[in-house]
């Protein structure tokens, strides 16, 4: 260990990030071989750091696992956490909503990535603009939530209409659902950039952990003052 991370060659592993920032490490495992995601996680697990791994194969998971690693996969969400348990639990409660079903994986991405990090996480899924009446049977639900993420494709409307209608800040992401005039995505990103309701702040095309990393962070901050009173 040097300055806070350890070296291992080709990885320098962020070991004081949870100190610095109040979240833990996260593990981008997409492009890394399934030999180097296995060693980044055991350097991890030596040090005690929890650590989350996202967009992680099946086949990176199942190498992982069969190394030793006591590492939970979560196939839906893509997603490999290594000693939540460890994780301190956030006040507070982040509502996930989504567009459509398609939107799922992204969402569930969201999910996972909060209740890693201690947060409670309600789902509310396929409540999208095409049938808002499924919107209004979930909206006293939603409020109770101190921070939401809106997880919508096509042209992205659900963050935008979210605001309009609750207190908490929204967390737009948009997804690469939708037919070819949705640009994979760059259609409900520009929508939800240019929305006319206040309070919406925006992620980059399927990045669920960017979000839920965003309302964690405002968990912590709200918790943080309630300390200080």
């Amino acid at each position: 260990m040097n300055e806070g991370f350890a070296d291992i060659g080709f990885a320098k592993l962020d070991l004081t990030r949870g100190l610095r920032t109040g979240m833990g490490e996260t593990v981008y495992c997409a492009g890394k071989t399934k030999e180097q995601l296995a060693k980044i996680l055991q350097a991890f697990q030596a040090e005690g750091v929890p650590v989350l791994g996202t967009r992680c194969s099946p086949e990176q998971a199942a190498f992982v696992r069969a190394s030793g690693l006591p590492a939970e996969y979560d196939e839906p969400s893509a997603t490999l956490a290594l000693g939540a348990d460890k994780q301190p639990r956030l006040p507070g409660l982040i509502a996930v909503c989504t567009g459509g079903t398609a939107d799922l994986p992204v969402a569930e991405e969201a999910v996972r990535t909060a209740e890693f990090f201690g947060a409670a996480v309600s789902r509310h899924y396929d409540v999208g603009v095409a049938g808002i009446h499924r919107l209004f049977a979930r909206l006293e639900e939603i409020r109770k939530a101190d921070a939401v993420v809106a997880v919508a494709g096509m042209e992205g409307a659900l963050p935008g209409v979210l605001a309009g209608l609750i207190e908490a800040p929204v967390i737009a992401v948009p997804t690469s659902v939708g037919y070819g005039a949705s640009f994979h995505g760059l259609s409900a990103l520009l929508t939800m950039i240019n929305s006319c309701a206040e309070g919406v702040s925006v992620v980059n095309i399927d990045n669920g952990f960017g979000a839920a990393v965003q309302a964690c962070r405002i968990l912590r901050i709200k918790n943080r003052g309630t300390k200080n009173k």
